[in-house]
């Protein structure tokens, strides 16, 4: 389960004996409990908003005035609430300002999500469908096309690389996913996978790949979309052993 831990420096305790933030950094990064995490700017440089009756009131300086501020962030991902407690507990400002540990909003499946992605771009190249197709790239997507050996930038240039390709080819796509790996980590997340195309070229020909496909996605909203796309064939190098 993920927690963000809010680091609360007290601007009235000396902190020039508080050993240093680093090591707590590193140990728990080795881990994979601290999933990520940064420093703050200082409670002068906030600004905090406020729309009332329709006017955005701006004010120089953070929501509250108090002694205690927030100096940074921590997300961890942790077994219990204990474990997590237990880790800010080792947090260096926990010596002279306080830790906030407080669990994520749990009705979110990223992986599920990303796995109905990838699935749902199966279905739209079986079908040739070009539109469900591109439905499951950013618009800003960067992709190394394997047909074309191009990178295609945006979609617009995704779209013409693709509609060439299926004008390649007759009947359904096979896309068939051998292998996947995936790794998420909050807003963006990547995955790597043996992909097997088989189709019918417009010549009569039959295609049969297999394909390293790596991924990388991003949550602009409140959907997954892929962002970036590397494409490769496996080939035989021809590397001979020495008879000697």
């Amino acid at each position: 389960m993920k927690y963000m831990l809010l680091v609360c420096g007290d601007d009235t305790n000396d902190a020039s004996g508080m050993a240093p933030v680093e090591p707590w950094v590193e140990e728990l990064g080795d881990r994979g409990v601290r999933r990520h995490g940064h420093r703050l700017a200082l409670p002068a440089d906030a600004v905090t908003v406020r729309v009332r009756g329709g006017e955005v009131l701006r004010t120089d300086g953070p929501f509250a005035e108090t002694k205690e501020y927030v100096a940074g962030f921590d997300i961890l991902e942790c077994d219990s609430l204990e474990e997590a407690i237990e880790a800010a507990a080792k947090h260096p400002v926990a010596t002279i300002g306080a830790m906030e540990v407080r669990p994520f909003w749990e009705d979110e499946d990223a992986e599920g999500e990303i796995r109905r992605l990838d699935a749902e771009l199966t279905r739209a190249v079986r079908d040739r469908d070009l539109t469900g197709m591109l439905a499951c790239y950013a618009p800003d997507v960067e992709v190394f096309h394997p047909m074309t050996g191009l990178e295609q930038r945006g979609i617009d240039a995704f779209r013409k690389a693709q509609e060439w390709w299926f004008s390649t080819v007759t009947g359904p796509v096979d896309r068939e996913v051998l292998e996947f790996r995936l790794r998420v980590d909050e807003s963006v997340a990547f995955s790597h996978a043996l992909v097997r195309m088989r189709a019918t070229l417009t010549t009569g020909e039959r295609l049969d790949n297999t394909l390293r496909v790596t991924t990388g996605y991003r949550l602009p909203a409140d959907r997954w979309l892929i962002a970036h796309q590397h494409t490769s064939v496996a080939f035989d190098a021809g590397i001979e052993e020495d008879p000697s």
